[in-house]
């Protein structure tokens, strides 16, 4: 199975015995490899890769005042304040810290907060 595939994406070279010009080929097999290789690149990198930041940007547009969050830097708190760059973030009793919108990872559970005290 994997000779018949090899042999059809690439051409057999043959010796040319009777002296006339060389014939030029693989045209059409060097646009099915590239055609290939586009769609693998679609598929494994592009694709994802949109549809993670259009998941970061629901989540980032979804946040409302009191939720429990996660930043990237791995610190818990509830959002005290909101404006359209930055978080006030509550991570303790009268402690307030401003971090960037943008650095939101993921919504906690309700209650996270209160059963990790």
């Amino acid at each position: 199975m994997l000779e018949q595939i090899t042999n059809f994406l690439v051409t057999s070279a043959h010796a040319d015995v009777t002296g006339a010009p060389a014939q030029q080929g693989g045209g059409f097999s060097f646009i099915i490899m590239l055609a290939i290789f586009f769609i693998f690149i679609y598929f494994a990198i592009w694709r994802p890769q949109s549809k993670r930041a259009k998941e970061q940007q629901n989540l980032l547009s979804s946040l409302a005042k009191g939720d429990e969050i996660m930043t990237a830097g791995g610190i818990l708190g509830r959002i005290a304040k909101m404006n359209d760059q930055y978080i006030t973030l509550t991570i303790g009793n009268n402690i307030d810290i401003v971090v960037q919108k943008s650095s939101v990872v993921t919504v906690m559970p309700k209650g996270t907060l209160k059963s990790l005290e």
